[in-house]
């Protein structure tokens, strides 16, 4: 398993369009279990409306985690990811 830590940048924090783009982003890794986790929370990092129920802030840490055969690629893409549009 690898995985990453960030701060929330975005005034708005993890709100719909942002989601959106994560789930679509964490699809082409489907056989690799990918989840954010926010405090106690954990969820799959492709549903959205799980993703949104973080309620994560500006300011907030997540955790990004995968595991499974492709769970270097999906680590760098979605840190990536977190970098630009997070």
């Amino acid at each position: 398993m690898q995985q990453f830590t960030y701060v929330i940048n975005d005034p708005l924090g993890l709100h719909a369009r942002p989601a959106g783009l994560l789930a679509k982003a964490a699809k082409p890794y489907a056989d690799t279990v990918v989840t954010i986790t926010k405090g106690d929370k954990t969820v799959k990092a492709t549903q959205l409306m799980k993703l949104m129920s973080l309620a994560a802030k500006n300011g907030d840490e997540v955790t990004v985690a995968a595991e499974g055969p492709a769970e270097a690629e999906a680590i760098a893409a979605l840190k990536k990811f977190f970098e630009e549009n997070l």
